[in-house]
């Protein structure tokens, strides 16, 4: 059961039928989608994508997916799941564009890997990013996410895979 996360301003909580049209608007803003998955998709893809959080990502217990709430609004979307193309737990995380610039990228993505190295237990945790979002890249290499390896994509554009390790506690022999 995906659990509520709270940080010094946000909001993380599983997602309620009445956040349809928020999840379909923020997706279909191509500010957000252009980095999102395989890019852009149509109002009826994104309606069915909500719909599948809950008949099978909620139902099955796949794995975390979250609202992301400032001040009551909704301000995003975020999950951590099983990724092939990372080898292991990726995070994802979009903002809706009027929260842009103010910190909470950093915080919501750190949220996010604090909930896999805690609740999840993981000792690494991925993200994949488009080359050319220098945004993201900032974010995540501003919380101590390390550059792996990169993916050619076949419209011809790059993918870098970050990695970021939990901290290892001190060992004095």
């Amino acid at each position: 059961m995906t659990p509520t996360l709270r940080t010094e301003r946000l909001l993380l909580e599983p997602y309620v039928p009445e956040d349809q049209d928020d999840f379909v608007t923020l997706f279909l803003d191509e500010r957000v989608s252009r980095w999102m998955g395989d890019g852009p998709a149509t109002e009826a893809e994104y309606r069915a994508l909500f719909g599948r959080i809950f008949t099978k990502v909620y139902a099955q217990d796949l794995f975390d997916v979250w609202a992301v709430r400032r001040d009551g609004r909704f301000a995003g979307h975020a999950e951590i799941k099983p990724a092939k193309v990372a080898e292991g737990y990726e995070i994802i995380y979009a903002l809706t564009p009027d929260m842009w610039g103010s910190g909470l990228g950093r915080e919501l993505a750190g949220a996010i890997v604090a909930h896999g190295f805690g609740a999840l237990g993981l000792t690494e945790v991925y993200a994949t990013v488009a080359a050319p979002n220098s945004a993201s890249l900032a974010v995540l290499g501003g919380i101590g996410f390390e550059h792996v390896r990169d993916i050619a994509e076949d419209g011809g554009g790059t993918t870098r895979v970050l990695r970021r390790r939990a901290a290892q506690p001190d060992r004095q022999g």
